[in-house]
């Protein structure tokens, strides 16, 4: 296989190996994927990455037999800071298990290293179902969480760098101090504060307590359990930070959906992974 920095005629590729992986492997409806790859793959905004110095694109080319070479994969960094990080990088499912996600990986990093980053970091979608067990296949940690507006969706990203670091993340995924208490509205929809507790309204009227510590993550937004007294000791239900609302139903492998906007949540199984990115 050869990696290498694409071409501005090559989008139209790109975002066919985009639009195929995320079918496969994302927890996304056919109308969120054609907005990602329109609004992060088009052709002006794939010509506009290649010219920003601060971007890194790279492809995977690799041999056919009777097509001659074709894009396999695509992986996308940035500098931020003293950071590098690596926000995309897809497979083509009909070329999984060679090894290209390891190497645009590993491409990806050494080039943001030597592009003078300290520290990288991976960013993956949290409805992203392989892409999480592949970054920790390199020893990356969990560190945060990211929301992120794609295609005029609020989508979460986690993020995952050494476990050893102690610094702070790139300037993306930190809040401007300036807009904490906007930032704190848009987190909590439909919510208000009594008596010092956050609490939000049933649609029969019964007040419930949010607990912010006890977190379940959301393909669009962070789920957080309500009780009904402000002891936190009787459990109500699970309150969605997407949308504000309380009708969220828990099924029997404890998944988590939210009646109102689909927002949802399922524990990530390590033997669901088949390695196909290695």
């Amino acid at each position: 296989m050869e990696i290498r920095e694409p071409e501005p005629d090559e989008s139209e590729r790109i975002r066919e190996v985009v639009d195929s992986s995320m079918t496969t492997s994302f927890r996304l409806s056919p109308q969120q994927i054609d907005g990602i790859t329109d609004e992060q793959f088009g052709d002006d905004t794939v010509a506009a990455k290649i010219d920003d110095e601060e971007t890194l694109l790279h492809v995977v080319e690799t041999d056919e037999e009777v097509d001659g070479t074709v894009t396999a994969g695509f992986v996308e960094g940035r500098l931020e800071d003293d950071w590098g990080e690596v926000n995309w990088l897809f497979v083509d499912p009909e070329h999984r298990g060679k090894g290209i996600g390891t190497e645009l990986y590993e491409t990806a990093t050494e080039t943001l290293r030597d592009r003078g980053a300290d520290h990288v970091c991976v960013t993956v979608l949290e409805a992203n179902t392989e892409g999480h067990q592949f970054v920790e296949q390199f020893g990356l940690e969990h560190d945060g969480d990211r929301r992120i507006d794609v295609a005029g969706e609020s989508v979460v990203k986690y993020v995952y760098t050494d476990s050893d670091i102690d610094v702070e993340l790139p300037t993306e995924s930190r809040a401007d101090e300036s807009d904490e208490e906007d930032a704190e509205t848009d987190e909590f929809p439909e919510t208000e504060t009594t008596d010092g507790h956050l609490t939000a309204t049933s649609d029969d009227g019964k007040m419930v307590y949010i607990a912010r510590d006890e977190e379940e993550s959301g393909t669009a937004a962070p789920f957080f359990i309500t009780y009904e007294d402000e002891a936190h000791e009787e459990q109500y239900g699970y309150y969605c930070a997407n949308c504000g609302s309380l009708d969220v139903s828990m099924d029997n492998m404890d998944r988590l959906e939210c009646g109102d906007c689909g927002n949802s949540h399922a524990e990530r199984s390590g033997e669901s992974y088949d390695d196909s990115y290695l």
